[in-house]
This record gives C-alpha cells, structure tokens and sequence, in this order.
C-alpha cells in the first residue's frame, strides 16, 4: 500500500477501507457534558417543539443525540475509523463530497443527567461509480451513542458520496440542482417567475412547505399555491464551513426564514457578511439566476 500522503489506486483504497472495517466499533471521548436542561430547553425552541413531555420527565429529544458529543471548532477533532479513509480519498483527488442519506434508530431516550459516549464503525466503502457529479465512492458508517451503563441510546448511518469534481467545462454550470417533482415543480417555476409560491390545499385553503401530496388538515389531495409576500424573519440559521461544497464558497449562510404567510422556508441568506446575520433579522427574497436553467430564491437583509 502507498504511504501516509500518497495517491492510492482503488484497490489500495478497497484495501484500507477493508483494515478500518476490521477495526469494528471505536469508541471516542465521553461527551464534555452530560444530557442537561438548558440544551435541551435551546433545542426545543430551535425546533418548535411545545411539547411539554421533554422538560417534565428530564428526557433528551431522540434527534439530539448527535448533539451531545459535537465539540466547537477549537476543541480539535478525535480520529475514528473512518476519519483516515476520508482523508486518503481526498488525496487520491475525490475531494467533492455529499451526504446521500443518514438513518437514524432511537433505542431510547437520554435522561437528563447521563454522558453519552460514541462509537464509530465503518460499515463499507463501495466504488468507483460514475455519478452525475464526477466519478466517486459511497463510504458508508455508523455511529452508537452509549450512557456510562453501556447501553446504546440511539444509531446513526451515515452514508457520502466523495467525487473527484469534473473539469469545470465537462460541469453544468451551477452543480447543485434540486430533485424536482410532481409536488415542487410549481415552487420551481415560480422561482423563474420571480414569485415566491406557497403550497396550498385547494379544499380547505392550508399552506404547507415543503410541498407534500396531502393537506394535513383536511387530508385533501387537491392542490394550488399562493404567491407570498417575499418578506420574513429569520428564526435560525447555520454558517457553513466544512466540508466544502461543489458551487460554493465557504463560509456561506443557510436560514429558516419565517414568513408572516405561517409557514417557514430555507433558503441562503446572502447580501451581507456571515457575522451580521442574526436570529430576528427581517428579510427579503430575491430570485438569483444560477445559471440558464435555475433560479434560487435566496434571502438578503430589508
């Protein structure tokens, strides 16, 4: 096999995904802190989650089990099983990368009070398959949180796509496209219209975003849209750093936008530095022409 630092073929990648693999589950450094009630308070509100049943009996939403073991950007990153296969790709030029799905399994609730550990194991690595990105391959692994009892709270797969981008003139030339269906197509063409377009129940008039096939109020499969207003607030956003994205220059800004119409969107929050965009801050949308084909609502400060 090449050396640390070296370009592997892809029977040397194979090889090493195989010796990670053969490692099994590896566990990492107990969370910095145990499951407590002000995260758990921050999340809920986060999420616009009112269900009381969290707070009362000390328990962690499930989805948060994640939450508890990520460190900030200065505390450094332990290596796992799968951390030294990642690293090998990127040198042997597969430096794109996307998620393609994560299935998450709850065994049960975090109680407040317990420090969760996690555990990583490479499950596999498949590849090399031509996508519409680039040539690439899915390295696929999963994560067990456990208490100090050594029972497992809840299981993540995660599964990602390292590509080695295209030259940019074999590219489209904007490389994200959205999935458009039978339920999105009227949002996308509103977007080239330059309307922002809502989906709405035919029959009892609700809005729901994203689009679905079923109101769920009245369970209606009639469907029109409403054409909002383009204002909002923005109720929570992340600032993208890493890993990089294909199109996009880090560090860029993604926000769920809340709009006085009752549903809330997301969307880039762009026309203004990272370090000025604020929970709160009113907003408006603009319709950004990507390339001949698609145009992205994004939204800047009013």
């Amino acid at each position: 096999m090449s050396g640390a630092g070296l370009v592997l073929s892809d029977a040397e990648l194979h090889e090493l995904a195989a010796k990670q693999t053969a490692l099994g589950e590896v566990r990492g450094a107990p969370a910095d802190d145990p499951v407590n009630v002000p995260m758990i308070r921050h999340w809920l509100a986060a999420m616009g989650d009112a269900n009381p049943v969290y707070l009362e009996r000390g328990l962690a939403p499930p989805a948060m089990a994640q939450v508890w073991t990520m460190r900030g950007p200065g505390a450094g990153k332990e290596r796992s099983p799968v951390d030294d296969l990642l690293a090998a790709l990127d040198r042997s030029g597969y430096t794109g990368v996307v998620a393609t799905n994560c299935e998450q399994t709850y065994h049960r609730y975090a109680r407040v009070g317990e420090r969760l550990t996690p555990a990583t194991r490479l499950a596999g690595l498949a590849g090399p398959k031509r996508t519409a990105l680039g040539v690439g391959y899915f390295a696929t692994w999963n994560v067990t949180w456990y208490t100090d009892e050594d029972e497992p709270v809840a299981t993540m797969m995660f599964r990602v796509l390292k590509f080695r981008p295209e030259p940019e003139k074999e590219r489209a030339p904007y490389p994200l496209r959205p999935a458009v269906s039978d339920d999105t197509a009227f949002f996308w063409d509103g977007a080239k219209q330059k309307e922002l377009r809502i989906q709405a129940c035919a029959d009892c008039g609700e809005l729901r975003h994203p689009p679905g096939p079923l109101c769920r109020r009245c369970r209606s499969a009639n469907r029109g849209y409403t054409v909002a207003s383009g204002e909002g607030v923005l109720f929570s956003y992340v600032v993208h750093h890493h890993p990089p994205v294909p199109g996009r220059e880090t560090p860029f800004v993604v926000g769920v936008v809340e709009l006085p119409e009752g549903v809330r969107v997301v969307g880039d929050i762009v026309g203004c530095a990272p370090g000025d965009v604020e929970v709160g801050m009113r907003l408006r949308v603009r319709f950004d022409a990507m390339d001949a084909e698609l145009v992205l609502p994004r939204w800047e400060p009013a």
